[in-house]
């Protein structure tokens, strides 16, 4: 005779077990996405610093190809390199990009208050946009301008101030409490501006920090990942990093080489036409086109601004070179040495990077691509997972 009642309650359990494993499994993924979403900005910086491991070890296997060399030997050389260029860089065009980004960041201001000025002239209401301090500082120019023509009318009225008792000279001091409320905001900036530089040297040597730790032994960090995956799951996943590391090392070579070319055109172009801080322009565009879309539609707005100051014909060159620039960048540029490593729709990107730019900041805009071409790579590879299942399953 069969007993139904162990089969019942066999089914049972199983069923309470499914339900207790998907109700753990909502749980972990709704803390998941809680502490992704609170530290954000630390898991995007070792993303960076990740991204620099991928690519000074794709520079590094380059070299292996040349010279037969062991890793760490070539690593170093491609280290000593980047800093040797990065020293020349600063030792041989320090002043003048210090003098060019003074120069360059005093036009766009000008530039923007013209533009601001413009509009409203024309009836558009610029309110919302936030240009007071561009204002202060345009005003500060003008009152600096008003003070040294006012020069003698200050020196007579300083003659007549030594006719007046002491007295009065005593009731023109500020009070202690005005000393002391300007004294903290004296402080409160300095610790402000000083917290803000030692935040930017900090997020700089931790992501290049992480970069050399992953590039000097990145076979033992791949191990750890993929020691991380269940047993069974284990040779999946190695094709899955495998594949992700490949296409990540592909891609930033391309965007180096990319970003090289804009640089030197931009620079080239805009010495021709006789603008001024063109290296720094130059560099801000090259820095820029690592970011795909936006970033050369910045760059090419802050060359256009800043060209505009040495009259229309200057402005109008530099647009069309800024045409130009983009047609080398996407035309010849990208399907030529890009289209080995990435293929993603162009607005599918656009609408993944304004996404990540919203809600993350600069951080997600200019890490969009790189964090799409992963989840591209996995998304291919279950794709083409299952339809060998299936395939298997049909035969």
């Amino acid at each position: 005779m069969t007993d139904f009642t162990a089969g019942k309650g066999q089914t049972r359990t199983d069923l309470a077990w499914a339900i207790a494993t998907g109700g753990i499994g909502i749980v972990l993924f709704a803390a998941l996405l809680v502490f992704a979403w609170e530290f954000a900005a630390t898991l995007f910086l070792i993303f960076a610093g990740v991204l620099l491991g991928v690519a000074l070890n794709a520079i590094t296997n380059l070299l292996g190809r040349v010279v037969r060399l062991p890793h760490g030997l070539r690593l170093t050389i491609v280290c000593l390199a980047l800093a040797a260029a990065l020293s020349g860089v600063v030792v041989l065009g320090g002043t003048t990009i210090a003098d060019q980004t003074t120069v360059l960041s005093n036009t766009l201001k000008s530039q923007l208050v013209n533009l601001k000025a413009f509009l409203e002239k024309n009836g558009v209401d610029t309110s919302y946009f936030n240009l007071t301090n561009l204002n202060a500082s345009s005003e500060t120019s003008k009152a600096s301008g008003t003070a040294r023509a006012s020069g003698p009318a200050r020196a007579s009225g300083a003659a007549k101030a030594e006719e007046t008792p002491s007295t009065n000279v005593q009731h023109n001091l500020p009070s202690a409490g005005a000393l002391a409320s300007s004294g903290s905001a004296i402080v409160s900036q300095t610790l402000k501006l000083i917290l803000g530089t030692v935040s930017a040297v900090g997020n700089f040597f931790i992501v290049l920090f992480l970069g050399l730790c992953f590039a000097a032994q990145p076979t033992l960090y791949r191990k750890g990942l993929l020691g991380m995956a269940p047993a069974k799951h284990r040779a999946a996943a190695t094709i899955l990093v495998d594949r992700i590391g490949d296409t990540l090392e592909r891609w930033l070579i391309a965007q180096m080489v990319t970003m090289a070319a804009v640089f030197l055109v931009t620079w080239i172009g805009l010495e021709i036409i006789g603008i001024q801080s063109s290296f720094i322009l130059g560099i801000q565009a090259g820095l820029l086109a690592f970011i795909p879309t936006i970033g050369a539609l910045l760059g090419g707005l802050i060359v256009v601004l800043a060209s505009l100051a040495s009259g229309w014909v200057a402005g109008a060159s530099a647009f069309v070179l800024f045409l130009g620039v983009h047609a080398l960048e996407s035309y010849i540029l990208t399907p030529i040495i890009q289209r080995q490593a990435l293929d993603i729709p162009p607005a599918t990107l656009f609408a993944f990077q304004i996404l990540l730019g919203v809600v993350f900041g600069v951080w997600g805009l200019a890490l969009a691509l790189p964090l799409l071409a992963i989840g591209k790579v996995a998304i291919d590879y279950l794709r083409e997972d299952g339809e060998q299942r299936s395939i298997k399953a049909a035969s």
